[in-house]
């Protein structure tokens, strides 16, 4: 069966409401769908639905393909097929098919997700070849960027395609297309993937790990496994914290997490075949499964690290799992932990927390700080820079990160330099922190309240005037700054 009636009107007023000026460009499209004849064969007229794959790569290039029929270099695209399941999958195999590339090298923007980023209504002269009268085609345009770094080889289908170019943004076909890209890539679209799901990796500090057993149906990601809480990002969430606490809301009421840290980024493959980065936030809870109203799944269980092996698991839960009851284990004795899992560090060394903090100055030299929310473990209410937690990446790509997620700003890597380092702790029995503070000296945006769990306003201060309520390191890094030094110390003691 091809999509059907209710996906593809879903699609389309997603579509709609980014773009609801173009509701009368797209008449001819919405009254195909109240019609009774397929909207998306290619016997139907006047017109019909096709879909397209923007293809991105991580120098802002995007793939063309020389059409040999109509000799027009456009991005891979063509008709719905009766096994597409969705108009996002049948862009995904014509990608495939025109030009080799398979789903799995390729992931979701997080500016657009699953709704198209274009849909355009085209004329299609008639042809003698096929016996084709003249009608139209409503292109429904779905963007991806490539998720390996080095360009997979194309394999062209030679019937249909005669060649192939990756061309800049400002160079893309059709006009409507390299507008909407222009426009995107001043908003962040940059052909780099980031995560786009959010699970949160849940633990009672004694060694119990929180698993949701999945239902058992069609069209659901590891259907009948163990996996962990959580879900894709929706293009209204203000950040990826946001996605899981909103998912947390709706497939498990009453499991509240007061804190959620960012612990690893890992890949998964959806149900269309995509590569799917994913955020893990670590949470700690101590509840009882059984007073969760469950909304989805199957069932809630605590399971120790031990009982793994005889659990059917999402793929690389596992590995996940034992990674960080290795870390949950400092006093581990030997080359390898209770669980068989190599040490993180070798004997006596203390591991570190490195967090990233992005010094960021007007035209007038007031720094920007956030006011941490009143319910925040950490600064409760309490003035601090924009920062955040290195997760498997380059200290600056993830100041970046954290910069476009907490405030969306856009930070030029280039412009960024390291102007002090603070190495602190909290308490005596507390992880050893490692404060990196970075200027940019290049950046655009005005500071949004995109985290509104974690900083409730932003504002510019004076550094020498700075309010009474400031994070102690924070207020010791900005001192130094001013003052020329590079380097403090706080919390250690004598």
């Amino acid at each position: 069966m091809p999509p059907t009636r209710t996906h593809i009107r879903k699609v389309v007023d997603a579509y709609l409401d980014h773009h609801p000026q173009e509701r009368d460009a797209l008449a001819a499209l919405l009254a195909a769908l109240d019609a009774t004849a397929e909207p998306t064969s290619r016997t139907t007229l006047p017109g019909h639905i096709t879909c397209s794959a923007v293809i991105i790569d991580r120098n802002q290039q995007v793939l063309h393909i020389a059409h040999r029929r109509s000799g027009l270099l456009l991005v891979p695209g063509g008709h719905v097929e009766a096994g597409d399941r969705t108009l996002l999958g049948a862009a995904l195999r014509e990608a495939a098919e025109e030009a080799g590339i398979r789903p799995g090298d390729l992931c979701l923007t997080p500016q657009f997700l699953a709704t198209p980023i274009d849909i355009d209504v085209h004329d299609i002269a008639a042809s003698a070849d096929t016996g084709e009268a003249a009608h139209q085609h409503y292109d429904v345009r779905f963007v991806f960027y490539l998720s390996p770094e080095q360009r997979p080889g194309l394999v062209l289908q030679d019937e249909e395609v005669s060649g192939a170019q990756w061309r800049p943004l400002f160079d893309a076909n059709p006009p409507t297309l390299r507008g909407k890209l222009l426009d995107a890539a001043a908003q962040g679209l940059d052909g780099r993937p980031e995560p786009v799901n959010a699970s949160a990796l849940i633990h009672d500090g004694r060694g119990g790990y929180l698993l949701h057993l999945r239902d058992q149906r069609e069209g659901i990601w590891a259907p009948g496994v163990f996996a962990l809480l959580g879900g894709g990002r929706k293009m209204d969430d203000p950040s990826l914290v946001g996605t899981l606490r909103r998912e947390l809301a709706e497939e498990a009421p009453g499991l509240e997490l007061t804190d959620l840290t960012p612990y690893a980024v890992e890949e998964a493959t959806s149900v269309d075949g995509l590569a799917v980065p994913i955020q893990v936030y670590e949470g700690r809870w101590n509840g009882d499964p059984d007073t969760v109203d469950l909304r989805e799944g199957v069932l809630l269980r605590w399971f120790s690290v031990d009982m793994l092996d005889r659990l059917p698991l999402s793929p690389g839960l596992g590995d996940l799992i034992r990674r960080h009851a290795a870390g949950q284990s400092p006093a581990a004795a030997g080359p390898l932990d209770g669980v068989g899992v190599p040490r993180e560090a070798p004997k006596g060394t203390e591991l570190h927390t490195i967090g990233v903090h992005l010094y960021l100055q007007d035209e007038h030299g007031r720094i920007l700080l956030g006011l941490r929310h009143p319910d925040s473990s950490f600064g409760a209410n309490e003035w601090h820079f924009l920062a955040g937690h290195c997760e498997r990446e380059a200290a600056i790509r993830c100041l970046i990160r954290e910069a476009k997620e907490e405030a969306g700003l856009l930070v030029d890597p280039g412009s960024v330099e390291l102007v002090h380092v603070v190495h602190h702790i909290d308490s005596p029995t507390a992880r050893p922190r490692m404060g990196l503070v970075f200027r940019a000296h290049s950046w655009s945006g005005t500071p949004k309240i995109l985290e509104p769990d974690r900083c409730v306003e932003w504002r510019w201060w004076n550094p020498k005037d700075l309010p009474a309520a400031v994070v102690p390191y924070t207020r010791q890094a900005i001192e130094g700054i001013v003052a020329g030094r590079l380097y403090s110390e706080t919390g250690w003691g004598e």
